[in-house]
């Protein structure tokens, strides 16, 4: 796998990546243009490292030739919503669209991780248009709450940190928080309505 040509391999998965950040971009734009509460905060995209999907790939014993249909995770988008309903508004929206195929879908917020982790996965087949014609792309939509977010993003940096290990000490305030982080979502979502019009209220007097 050393000697493949990485930047050929990986250049749909980039294309994927820039095209599905301006669709959801747009679907965020046209609720701001009806002054409509928007379910979609920010948008984030990458297409994973080189050096991560080797590791992923001898972890998990896949060859060179199964990479393509095995991992789904090289070309990711994240989606963040203010309140926990606006994940399953973004789910309905981009269940409706015809421009790709979700294969797979993993509801880590129902059925959080043992870590605590929480947050809902779509996997798409994605079609791009490359030199050689159409190649149908697997790329990863995760959508998950501002708090959700705040806790995955600590999470990865101390799996990163510890290769994997986290000292239960730390697994345990892990745990906490993540229950703390939806619990806020849970008392912010019974105020979602003050929260919304005062938003709307905000950019109105903003024009």
């Amino acid at each position: 796998m050393q000697d493949m040509n990485w930047e050929v391999f990986l250049a749909p998965y980039g294309q994927v990546v820039e095209e599905l950040k301006v669709k959801l971009k747009g679907m965020r734009a046209q609720f701001q243009y009806e002054s409509r509460h928007s379910p979609i905060e920010f948008i984030t995209g990458r297409v994973k490292p080189t050096s991560s999907i080797l590791e992923k790939a001898k972890r998990r014993n896949i060859g060179r030739n199964h990479i393509e249909e095995e991992m789904q995770d090289i070309a990711g988008v994240r989606v963040v919503c203010q309140f926990v309903d606006d994940i399953y508004t973004v789910i309905d929206m981009l269940k409706s669209r015809n421009d790709f195929v979700i294969v797979e879908e993993k509801d880590y917020i129902s059925q959080k991780k043992e870590s605590g982790y929480r947050s809902y996965h779509i996997i798409v087949k994605y079609p791009v248009e490359t030199i050689h014609g159409e190649k149908n792309i697997l790329a990863e939509i995760q959508i998950r709450t501002l708090a959700m977010n705040f806790w995955a993003t600590n999470e990865h940096s101390l799996n990163y940190k510890y290769a994997g290990q986290i000292p239960d000490k730390i697994k345990s305030r892990l745990k906490r928080a993540a229950e703390a982080a939806f619990k806020l979502d849970e008392e912010m979502s019974q105020i979602r309505g003050e929260v919304q019009e005062a938003h709307l209220i905000f950019q109105h007097k903003k024009k």
